[in-house]
């Protein structure tokens, strides 16, 4: 697959990089792990394997030959030469088409994966890039003009669904299925989103006032968010007696808050620990959906327990389990 533009900025991600926090590696990996799950099912990989996230403005690429590819998240529209190709199912391509990404006006990150995944070294369990260690992914940085990225082995167990589209393909550009992942089955992707989150280890040390405008008012994304992390203007908030804490675990969606009193809410590239008061922990399952924010947005927070986040989970791995069985049998008639 040849990179004829690569987009605002486009990297190699998987589930992350687990085990090396203690040695400060961080974890890194896709932002809305979601998206990147349920892409590389619809093409017969394991949930893991590595794809692209693209965000904001997506790259336009060229295959090289024929291959099963799908599209997922929010944001961005697709098209294969010229016509437009729909996300969140398994689409079929022939070789020498050009598949360009263009912005919409929601969303942030969209999802590419393919058949075999992108073939790059596992470096520490993980071909996640981190762009500040320069390591994992394409040479450990973003792609560019003129990269090749080339295609893993076919995947062990190829979807049913891949011979009839392979049959079907013909003189077209690229064929897919009549059906699609349903939207009853997405997080809940939308602009100024409502976070659920349940209490941070120091959220009872924050004022009344402040605890009230957390869950009450609205932050905005600020232009300075990246990878590691949002940060969030609004009321400032303020601890009752100021402290000084001993730094401690962290991890996606932490929501910390530093001396002058906006947020920041931690994500993919967060380091591993720190020092900041924590006023809360956004629900693993609304990660995908604050993913999906883009500068400019407003957010909330709606406080939830603990026991219901943990269903919540139970819930969507229900979902994942049922999506594999229905990929294993599922065949066009």
């Amino acid at each position: 697959m040849k990179v004829l533009h690569p987009g605002m900025l486009t990297t190699i991600q998987d589930l992350g990089r687990f085990g090396f926090q203690k040695f400060g590696v961080i974890v890194s990996g896709a932002m809305d792990p979601f998206a990147l799950r349920v892409a590389n099912l619809l093409v017969g990989n394991k949930e893991n394997t590595a794809a692209l996230e693209m965000t904001l403005a997506g790259p336009t690429l060229q295959f090289n030959k024929n291959c099963l590819i799908s599209i997922t998240g929010f944001g961005m529209n697709a098209k294969i030469n010229n016509e437009v190709v729909r996300h969140w199912r398994p689409v079929y391509v022939r070789a020498g088409s050009v598949l360009e990404f263009t912005p919409t006006t929601v969303g942030c990150r969209a999802y590419l994966a393919v058949e075999g995944g992108f073939a790059v070294p596992t470096i520490m369990g993980s071909t996640s890039t981190y762009l500040k260690a320069g390591i994992g992914g394409y040479n450990g940085r973003a792609i560019q003009t003129g990269d090749y990225l080339d295609i893993g082995q076919q995947a062990s167990a190829p979807l049913v669904i891949k011979e009839t589209l392979v049959s079907r393909l013909k003189e077209s550009s690229f064929v897919y299925p009549k059906w699609h992942v349903s939207s009853e089955f997405l997080p809940k992707y939308q602009p100024n989103p409502v976070l659920r989150v349940v209490k941070g280890n120091q959220f009872e040390d924050f004022t009344e006032e402040s605890r009230t405008a957390f869950l009450e008012g609205r932050f905005e994304v600020s232009s300075r968010s990246d990878r590691m992390g949002y940060r969030l203007s609004g009321q400032a908030l303020q601890l009752t007696n100021q402290v000084e804490l001993i730094s401690e675990a962290v991890t996606s969606g932490t929501v910390q808050v530093p001396s002058d009193g906006n947020p920041i809410l931690l994500l993919a590239d967060r380091q591993t620990i720190g020092g900041y008061p924590k006023i809360a922990q956004v629900v693993r399952v609304d990660l995908p959906i604050i993913a999906q924010a883009r500068p400019g947005e407003k957010v909330g927070f709606e406080l939830v327990t603990l026991e219901q986040a943990q269903k919540w989970i139970r819930e969507e791995e229900q979902s994942i389990k049922q999506l594999k069985t229905i990929l294993k049998h599922l065949s066009e008639r």
